[in-house]
């Protein structure tokens, strides 16, 4: 029997109605479901008495859900997305991303949308677009017997890590490797590293430059730097990135994707490399990311000034 599979923002009720109701026509059709909440991909939130909120990334994906499936579903908005990638990046699922949100800008489908989304599913009409992800990981030293440190964190990342004082602002002292380049030094009030799908998220915002799905590179952006000679940084994927707070005796605080996050003590370092695991999105149509850009950021749209031709 063939398997799928869904997941859902369960704290909205059109996303949980919907998904009992795709369910119920899956099954009827003689598949297998499996159902989840986006809610055991949410990593939360650090605090001053729990400064560590660990669960290792290949122990995120829910009971029933594995590599035969032919596909999952995810009703929510991008944050529900974000948090069905990290769930179900390691099992290779492929998913289609349904618009029960509000901007929607990683979501390929509106609701008025299934039914036809669903005869396409079953029937193999679409294609799988793989974009990259990010391993971000915090390093701790643990003494003498373990020189090079151990990993007290992990988190799977589809846009980006974030790494600020806390509260935000404030100056902070950065030194970053790059690969294997010179080391640098950033003053700044943070650091965004960013794949191509976070360029249009906090990324874009602090001034980076948009960057299109297809080209495998990351890049660093500082947040407000104390510097007109730092700027926003881009770079092969390949490069690993290692991240040394160069603040004694001060705390900061990382943030992946806007729902996971974890204290960085002065010691400790932060590891960024490529994740093995790709996102992968179920496209119903060819992909268009200027239309994308346009319908949802207003990017390229026509200047009501622009003379007609002939003028």
């Amino acid at each position: 029997m063939v398997k799928a599979g869904i997941i859902y923002n369960e704290a909205k009720p059109a996303a949980a109605n919907l998904a009992m109701e795709i369910k119920d026509k899956l099954e009827n059709w003689g598949w297998r479901v499996g159902m989840a909440t986006g809610v055991g991909g949410i990593l939360g939130y650090s605090r001053p008495d729990s400064p560590v909120c660990h669960t290792p990334i290949d122990c995120l994906t829910p009971p029933g859900f594995d590599a035969e499936m032919e596909f999952a579903l995810v009703l929510g908005g991008d944050g529900t997305v974000l948090s069905a990638f990290r769930q179900l990046a390691p099992c290779g699922i492929p998913l289609l991303t349904i618009n029960t949100g509000h901007m929607g800008f990683l979501t390929e489908a509106y609701v008025e949308e299934v039914p036809q989304a669903l005869e396409q599913l079953v029937n193999g009409q679409y294609t799988v677009e793989d974009r990259t992800m990010l391993t971000v990981q915090v390093i701790r030293k643990n003494g003498c017997s373990n020189p090079g440190g151990v990993v007290i964190w992990e988190a799977l990342s589809l846009n980006e890590m974030v790494l600020h004082k806390e509260p935000l602002t404030g100056m902070c002292h950065f030194e970053v490797d790059v690969g294997s380049h010179a080391r640098v030094d950033i003053a700044a009030d943070g650091l965004i590293l960013s794949t191509p799908t976070g360029s249009t998220a906090y990324a874009l915002s602090a001034g980076g430059p948009v960057i299109t799905p297809g080209v495998n590179v990351s890049q660093l952006v500082p947040i407000c730097p104390h510097s007109l000679a730092a700027r926003s940084l881009v770079f092969a994927n390949t490069e690993p990135v290692r991240i040394y707070p160069a603040n004694p005796f001060r705390h900061l605080i990382m943030v992946v994707d806007g729902n996971a996050s974890c204290y960085i003590q002065p010691e400790d370092q932060v590891f960024v490399s490529r994740s093995p695991y790709a996102a992968r999105f179920i496209r119903l149509r060819d992909p268009e990311f200027f239309h994308v850009l346009r319908q949802k950021l207003g990017w390229g749209l026509p200047h009501s000034a622009k003379p007609r031709p002939g003028e």
